[in-house]
């Protein structure tokens, strides 16, 4: 039984047929022919021609089988490193509201005495 490939919209599918133009030409750079490309990841011809056509439908996996093959294996590690909108939003949520600094300064004061002496001169 075939599965239906993910729905992929415009943009998204602009970035995975770049990837693939990339990776095809890296090949091309390394001299070396979709057969022996597909032989060292252990998948078919046709899955090499997927990712280089930027076939939504091939897996992540087989994308990265190709990456190892022609040595761009550390690349994948930069995948969503660093995510500065994760960041910033956590960031927000931990930072407190100016409510609530006001009320935390509000309550300080009020609790503190209105004369600081407390001892009695004689």
């Amino acid at each position: 039984m075939s599965s239906k490939p993910p729905v992929v919209f415009p943009q998204e599918q602009t970035l995975i047929t770049a990837l693939g133009e990339r990776l095809r030409l890296a090949r091309l750079r390394r001299k070396l022919s979709t057969a022996v490309v597909a032989q060292r990841a252990g998948m078919s011809r046709t899955s090499v021609y997927k990712v280089e056509a930027g076939d939504a439908g091939a897996t992540l996996g087989t994308y990265l089988r190709v990456l190892a093959v022609l040595g761009l294996q550390a690349d994948f590690n930069a995948l969503a490193a660093d995510d500065k909108v994760g960041r910033k939003l956590q960031d927000l949520a931990l930072a407190p509201s100016p409510a609530t600094r006001r009320q935390r300064r509000t309550s300080t004061q009020s609790t503190l005495p209105a004369n600081s002496t407390s001892e009695v001169l004689p």
